[in-house]
């Protein structure tokens, strides 16, 4: 797993010189793209949710396409059209953005539930079929979904059957005032997004996918994991807890996360780090729990705290 440590940290290395104090969630918006999964970025305006995705697109040269949600966004928009060419009298097919390798689906929540369904399917079924003939889509695929969830007008919010096909939902936050501080520094000339270099290429970020595939679970590992997820199908203040998805969720990110370790093997502290990333977004409060102000966030610590956590004999 050294490959796969040291591809790690060139890449996160190289996306830190334009997102400035956030390893936390570059690294798991990492974690997902080697376990070929999709992210949702939610967070207020400005925090460099598309710097995100442009810096990683860039940092492994990889194709990039944006796609900006709009209520009159179409299908097509996302999937691509045939258009008749009359030199040539036959249709051709103009592909769409979501064609691309890494996909920023700006403002999910501004597109109509049929823009947001062409999407999530071609995430989940990595390919796209238009007028009859399916398309596969290239490798590695890595969608980044955006909302704002502090407005709420002119919006349609993602339901939970959709929402739980994101491997993870990531917050960026606020920098501190160091950070800030730093960040001013670096732009004072030009952006430095614009000079950032390739550190890896696109066959190492799928051989890297493979390779996580080994890394070794043991059973009672995967028995806590596992535990996690069931505690929160029976937790008062949920009226909803993760779904099996969550499981194969956790367990993939988990493996992921020792392989950037440079462990061929996964700890129950893994399974700590992205449980909130993973869990947060596949759980609803009760209605009680909501009137009480309690937070998703703070229920999946007190889940994860109440499940001992296997430890290896002397």
């Amino acid at each position: 797993m050294a490959d796969v440590a040291g591809l790690g940290r060139r890449i996160i290395d190289n996306i830190e010189k334009v997102i400035v104090g956030k390893r936390r969630p570059v690294r798991l918006t990492l974690i997902a793209l080697l376990c070929e999964g999709h992210v949702l970025l939610e967070d207020v305006p400005g925090v460099a949710k598309t710097m995100l995705a442009r810096s990683l697109a860039a940092s492994i040269g990889c194709s990039f396409a944006r796609i900006q949600c709009t209520p009159d966004l179409l299908p097509s928009d996302i999937t691509g059209v045939s258009v008749f060419n009359q030199k040539e009298v036959q249709f051709q097919f103009q592909p769409g953005p979501i064609l691309n390798q890494i996909v920023l689906a700006d403002e999910l929540n501004r597109a109509t539930p049929r823009a947001q369904a062409a999407l999530l399917e071609a995430m989940a079924e990595r390919q796209v079929t238009v007028d009859g003939l399916t398309r596969g889509l290239p490798e590695p695929f890595f969608v980044i979904a955006t909302q704002n969830p502090i407005e709420h007008e002119g919006t349609f919010p993602l339901p939970e059957a959709q929402l739980d096909r994101f491997l993870m939902r990531l917050s960026i936050g606020y920098p501190s005032f160091t950070d800030e501080n730093e960040m001013l520094d670096r732009i004072k000339l030009s952006h430095p997004l614009e000079s950032l270099g390739q550190v890896a290429d696109a066959d190492e970020i799928v051989a890297a996918q493979r390779e996580i595939r080994e890394v070794f679970v043991h059973e009672k590992v995967r028995q806590y994991l596992v535990r996690i997820v069931h505690a929160t199908r029976r937790h008062d203040d949920l009226a909803l807890g993760a779904s099996p998805r969550a499981s194969i969720a956790l367990y993939r990110t988990s493996q992921a996360l020792a392989a950037l370790e440079g462990r061929e093997f996964v700890i129950p502290d893994d399974v700590k780090y992205v449980a909130e990333a993973v869990l947060g977004h596949r759980m609803i409060l009760s209605s009680e729990a909501r009137l009480h102000g309690r937070v998703v966030e703070d229920l999946i610590d007190a889940v994860v705290a109440s499940i001992p956590a296997p430890v290896e004999k002397a």
